[in-house]
C-alpha cells in the first residue's frame, strides 16, 4: 500500500501503538501530523481541552489545506468505580469520545475525496475488568460512535473502528499463560494494529465502513474455565 503525499491525522501519537501508526504511514509515504499531550514532532497538546482542539485543526489545516486520514487513538484515563471522581470519568469520556467527534466536525470540510477514519476502541468495549469504568465507558463510546459517524458521513468519509486486545508496547516477550490465553499463542504487538489501521484506510478497505474489527489474538473467543490453559481461579 501507498500513501504517497497523504494527511494522516493521529492522536496519542507519540508512544505505544500512535507512535507506531504515525511510523507506519511515513514509512509508506503520508505525512502523519500528531497530536500529543507528552512532547512529540509536531504538535502538544491535551486533547480534552476545546481549544486545543480548534487550534490544531486550524494548524493543520494551515499547513496542508486538507486531512486525507484521521486516526482517533488517544487513550483515556483508566480508573474505577471506587475511587474514579466525576470530574475523572468526565475527563476520561472527554478524551476517548468528544475529541474524536469534535475533531471529526472541525475536520469535515477539509477531508479529501477517499478520506477514512479509523478510531481506536478497545477489546474492553465488550467485557471487563473490575474498577476500569472510566476507560471501558470511553471505549464502548467510541465503538457506537464510530457506526454513527459512518451513517453521517456517508459518501464523503468512511469510518470504522479497532478494538486492540493486549497489546504490548514495551517490547517484552511473554510465555506461558499469558501467551497462550491468545488462541495464536502471543501477545499482540503494535504493528498488529497498524497494518489494519492502514489497510482500513486503503482503497482496499473501500467497501468496509462503519464496522469494528477486534484484533486480540482470539482471545474474546476462547472460554477459560478454572484449571483451563493454565490459568486458575484461587
Amino acid at each position: 500500500m501507498t500513501f504517497k503525499d497523504k494527511v494522516a491525522v493521529i492522536t496519542g501519537g507519540a508512544h505505544g501503538i500512535g507512535s507506531c501508526v504515525a511510523a507506519s504511514f511515513r514509512e509508506a509515504g503520508a505525512h502523519a501530523v500528531i497530536i500529543d499531550i507528552e512532547p512529540g514532532d509536531w504538535y502538544t497538546g491535551d486533547i480534552a481541552d476545546k481549544q486545543v482542539l480548534e487550534d490544531f485543526a486550524a494548524a493543520v489545516i494551515a499547513q496542508y489545506g486538507h486531512v486525507d486520514y484521521l486516526v482517533n487513538n488517544a487513550l483515556p484515563l483508566m480508573k474505577g468505580i471506587d475511587e474514579c471522581t466525576y470530574e475523572e470519568f468526565e475527563y476520561a469520556q472527554r478524551v476517548g469520545v468528544t475529541a474524536p467527534f469534535y475533531l471529526t466536525k472541525l475536520f469535515r470540510p477539509y477531508f479529501a475525496e477517499g478520506a477514512a477514519i479509523v478510531n481506536i476502541s478497545s477489546s474492553r468495549d465488550r467485557m471487563s475488568q473490575p474498577q476500569t469504568e472510566s476507560y471501558t465507558a470511553a471505549k464502548g463510546g467510541i465503538a457506537a460512535l464510530t457506526h454513527a459517524l459512518a451513517a453521517s458521513l456517508a459518501g464523503q468519509v468512511r469510518v470504522n473502528s479497532i478494538s486492540p486486545g493486549w497489546i504490548d508496547t514495551q517490547g517484552n516477550t511473554y510465555t506461558g499463560p499469558d501467551a497462550y490465553q491468545q488462541t495464536v499463542g502471543r501477545v499482540g504487538r503494535p504493528q498488529d494494529i497498524a497494518d489494519m489501521v492502514l489497510y482500513l484506510c486503503s482503497d482496499k478497505a473501500g467497501f468496509i465502513n462503519g464496522e469494528n474489527i477486534c484484533i486480540d489474538g482470539g482471545m474474546t473467543r476462547l472460554m477459560i474455565y478454572h484449571g483451563d490453559h493454565g490459568w486458575t481461579l484461587e
